[in-house]
């Protein structure tokens, strides 16, 4: 699991990071709201904390942006004890609201429970939609299975992680380094021939013509992203 740590004071930040770490959870740490968002974009996080009072960008507008894109869960660490805050706090979308000075132990704490509510509606919405459909194209979730106008695709284990990451999030732009980071899961390593060469090899499996791809396309300068034009070109999850 990983956790992000936005917070200007550096105490805090490497107080937090050293518990958590010897909890477990793999931790990332921002001294600012907008150092915060980069992270965001680019990492794949389970669990954010954040300071309201942060220079550059504070806490309740950083998680305005977090909102706009995300449902995780979001927790706030900080000075700011007023009930008015803690309302806005939670009006924004923030999943809980823990005061300064504060217990290493109850954040701990509160940290496993809002990572386990977060983990079980995850699995409870996976269950119900097991199966994804975006044109001809079609992903068996529980089977770990591809499929084309109805019969299915020979996918390797990364391939099948890399469509399934473009069919859960379609018309969505993504860089090699997002691509490695979701599907190889590696947190230093980043390896853009091999991410090209997965991208080449799928096409081979779902497009007529892999030089005139339909599905995956390529943006230029940016990266990849799956767009349909043709009918049925609506994501359908059951």
């Amino acid at each position: 699991m990983v956790i992000l740590i936005a917070d200007d004071e550096a105490d805090i930040r490497n107080l937090v990071k050293i518990t958590l770490e010897e909890n477990g959870y793999t931790v990332l740490t921002a001294q600012n709201g907008k150092e915060a968002w980069d992270i965001l974009r680019t990492r794949d996080v389970n669990l954010v904390i954040l300071d309201v009072m942060m220079p550059v960008m504070d806490g309740f507008n950083l998680l305005l942006k977090i909102r706009e894109h995300s449902t995780i869960p979001v927790m706030f660490l900080t000075a700011r004890t007023e009930d008015m805050d803690k309302v806005l706090g939670f009006k924004l979308g923030a999943d809980d609201y823990l005061t300064k000075p504060f217990s290493i132990a109850e954040l701990v704490a509160r940290v496993g429970a809002q990572l386990r509510r977060n983990n079980e509606y995850l699995s409870s919405k996976e269950k119900a939609n097991t199966r994804i459909t975006y044109g001809s194209l079609s992903i068996d979730k529980e089977k770990c299975c591809a499929f084309k106008d109805g019969e299915m695709i020979e996918l390797g284990a990364k391939e099948y992680k890399l469509l399934l990451h473009f069919m859960e999030n379609p018309e969505r732009v993504f860089t090699k380094r997002q691509l490695y980071h979701a599907v190889w899961d590696e947190e230093y390593y980043f390896d853009d021939n091999t991410v090209m060469v997965h991208i080449s090899r799928i096409r081979n499996r779902i497009e007529d013509d892999p030089q005139e791809p339909k599905y995956l396309k390529t943006i230029r300068g940016i990266g990849y992203k799956l767009h349909y034009t043709g009918e049925n070109n609506e994501k359908k999850t059951i």
